[in-house]
């Protein structure tokens, strides 16, 4: 109890920007994106970590779509270097993972990490936003992680229209989120649309931590079967969403076969794929946007 006192007292502190660099920072290097070696219990002491820092950041879910966007955009890519934490959201990320001597990593899904939090009592007074989903799913989500955790304390929720906000409505919506100040802002629109925006509005949000946690608004909902744990560990966990949306999902699997390509060349050695690090912008941003800043 005390420990969860002193994260909840952390909660009123200043809220700068965390800088992702950290020197016990374990991470594998998988085509050029450093992935943190954690299976569940270690990314929930590294979010525990994190709130007794009284900074601010976000969690990437990142699987092997975000990995490839990531080659081909050197924004993703820096936002990925830049995140609080990179969890391992895939079996061939934790399979590339283990073979380069992270024994200790396994999946972290973005629903899976979702739902440990909700459950913990230790984050049991912390606060939540859900923006994203199709237009009433947010508000089911909030329903729903009340009804099974009575402890619950939803902030509000948002539902954004399918395309980038305007200005007006981005302006709004930093001033809802910052009247609330909620602790936890959960961002379910999809890579890598939702890392990039996590990124961007970083310095624009009194929050404490984003998580960009793509279809958990779903899953969480009964909208998309969860994955069984068998087919997760066959790597099959591809399969199983492709079979409940192949309108949707079949050209990002097709586009997602260049995995095999881009690994083969790192684990041989016949390509580099330096990771990246975090840019001084970082630190900079932590200078330029304290808390009780206006926009």
């Amino acid at each position: 109890m005390h420990e969860q006192n002193e994260i909840v007292d952390s909660i009123a502190t200043d809220r700068d920007i965390h800088p992702s660099q950290s020197s016990d920072r374990e991470r594998a290097n998988i085509l050029g994106v450093g992935i943190d070696a954690v299976a569940m219990d270690g990314a929930l002491t590294a979010i525990r970590r994190h709130l007794l820092s009284g900074r601010k950041g976000y969690v990437c879910a990142v699987s092997v779509h975000g990995i490839l966007e990531s080659l081909r955009c050197p924004e993703l890519a820096i936002t990925y270097a830049e995140s609080t934490i990179n969890v391992p959201d895939g079996t061939p990320t934790v399979w590339v993972g283990r073979f380069q001597g992270f024994r200790q990593m396994d999946h972290v899904t973005g629903p899976a990490l979702m739902q440990e939090i909700f459950r913990n009592p230790e984050f049991s007074s912390c606060s939540h936003f859900f923006y994203g989903g199709r237009p009433g799913v947010a508000k089911e989500l909030a329903a729903r992680m009340s009804q099974q955790c009575p402890w619950t304390r939803v902030a509000g929720t948002y539902t954004p229209p399918f395309r980038d906000l305007n200005e007006q409505e981005e302006r709004d919506l930093v001033a809802e989120i910052n009247a609330l100040q909620p602790d936890f802002l959960w961002v379910g629109i999809s890579t890598p649309r939702q890392e990039l925006w996590m990124h961007r509005m970083l310095p624009r949000l009194d929050t404490r931590l984003m998580f960009g946690v793509g279809a958990a608004f779903d899953f969480h909902t009964g909208r998309i079967r969860e994955t069984p744990p068998w087919i997760k560990r066959a790597g099959f966990h591809w399969l199983h969403r492709l079979l409940q949306d192949p309108k949707r999902l079949w050209r990002r699997n097709v586009f997602n076969t260049a995995f095999l390509w881009h690994i083969a060349l790192q684990l041989t050695g016949a390509r580099q794929y330096p990771m990246r690090r975090s840019t001084p912008n970082t630190e900079r941003l932590s200078r330029d946007h304290k808390a009780g800043r206006i926009y």
